[in-house]
């Protein structure tokens, strides 16, 4: 388990690295952490899935998972109630209702954000809390907290990591959609946390058919083709051995003259930054010179394999966490986790944890600063309930492989709001 952050931390080792050991949460200095085992209430936690309809498969993933951190976790006092949500709005608002009658103490998921703000006001009503598993920051409110993976903590990671290598200037390529929209949003926040100035935006369409006229634009290619030539002509007028000289090195190059940017954060995923990606050399931005930046959309094995981002940096889950979830739920299911398994352990985990305690769910114990250490690694709320986490650095290696060049901090540094190392 990791220690917490200050003597008042509570910090819950949801995934043990030794398996004959649960997670266990570290008592708090004023001695009032645990409470007697006859003293403490049963814990009834909803549980908000989609288990039947077009999202199925993700709610049994995610069902699973929260299994799996009742067994390293919860004691017999801790009750579980997942309800269906059919993946729909109207859905997960009939099942909190219903899990709000029954008594639960707090609600985990729903999965999606119009689930979550249908189910919000009743929760509030009830004085119950809210975990969800959206990305969608909207979705948190008060008493509303999201532990989905969003793009503002791989941004800011991966923006501090580019500040402390040298990098100043930075370009946003992304498609004009909502999490275009969204991590256009965030960064220019985290531009600014990091001293770092955001130079140019540009947005392709959803389609991605214009993605080479705006490739283009931002490679400044039209002008730099043109100074390229402007200087041949310039250098043949010359005619004498040092200007033969600089001719024939030009003959490699089809522009000429730097961008105003010297790290591009190209926020995309899937088929379609598999179609952008290759633009970026095809019109001159030089992998040599311009660092390529990327959000978690990149970590698919197929998008890692794209030629053009070998070299790129992005931030992710501390990978030995997250293999030993992965190892650990293949053996009890046979299968491999979903993408998004790890949220519904962290919260089941987390919510189990600060049951066994005697811990309540408010907004003390639930946004705790000291954080705690899940299945992806580090996790705390931030101020507006939305997820930080200490993410790994990792840079892309030619065939698609990855490495760390920047550890997942050990823990959150709680004066500061950042975690070590990030």
């Amino acid at each position: 388990m990791i220690p917490p952050a200050d003597e008042r931390a509570e910090t819950l080792a949801a995934l043990p690295a030794d398996e004959s050991t649960a997670g266990e949460l570290a008592e708090e200095d004023d001695g009032a952490a645990s409470a007697p085992e006859e003293a403490r209430p049963a814990a009834r936690v909803g549980l908000l899935l989609p288990l039947s309809g077009r999202y199925a498969s993700e709610g049994e993933t995610l069902l699973h998972a929260a299994q799996l951190a009742l067994f390293d976790t919860a004691d017999e006092r801790f009750l579980l109630l997942p309800r269906d949500t059919g993946g729909t709005a109207p859905g997960a608002e009939r099942a909190a209702l219903a899990l709000l009658e029954e008594g639960v103490d707090l609600i985990l998921g729903p999965l999606f954000a119009e689930g979550v703000n249908a189910v919000a006001s009743h929760a509030r009503a009830h004085g119950v809390t809210v975990v969800a598993f959206s990305t969608d920051r909207a979705a948190a409110s008060e008493g509303v907290y999201l532990l989905g993976h969003t793009p503002r903590a791989q941004i800011r990671r991966v923006f501090a990591h580019a500040a402390a290598n040298g990098h100043r200037r930075i370009a946003l390529l992304a498609p004009e959609t909502r999490y275009g929209a969204t991590v256009a949003d965030e960064a220019w926040t985290a531009a600014a946390l990091n001293g770092l100035s955001l130079e140019k935006v540009r947005n392709y369409a959803a389609d991605a058919s214009d993605a080479a006229n705006v490739v283009s634009d931002l490679a400044e290619y039209d002008r730099r083709a043109q100074a390229l030539e402007h200087e041949r002509r310039t250098l043949a007028r010359q005619d004498d051995a040092a200007a033969r000289r600089r001719l024939k090195r030009l003959e490699t190059l089809d522009t000429l003259g730097e961008l105003p940017f010297d790290a591009l954060l190209l926020a995309d995923g899937g088929a379609r930054l598999r179609q952008v990606a290759p633009l970026l050399p095809y019109y001159d931005i030089d992998p040599t010179e311009v660092r390529v930046l990327g959000t978690g959309l990149w970590e698919d094995a197929a998008t890692l394999g794209e030629p053009a981002l070998a070299g790129g940096w992005f931030a992710g889950p501390d990978p030995d966490a997250r293999r030993n979830f992965e190892e650990r739920y293949r053996r009890v299911f046979g299968e491999s986790p979903g993408a998004i398994a790890t949220v519904a352990y962290d919260a089941t985990a987390l919510a189990a944890a600060l049951a066994r305690a005697g811990a309540s769910f408010g907004a003390q114990a639930i946004g705790n600063r000291g954080g705690f250490v899940g299945a992806d690694g580090l996790f705390r709320f931030d101020d507006e309930g939305i997820a930080e986490r200490g993410l790994a650095v990792f840079e892309v290696a030619d065939g698609g492989k990855t490495r760390v060049v920047s550890p997942a901090p050990a823990r959150f540094d709680v004066g500061e709001g950042k975690a070590d190392g990030g």
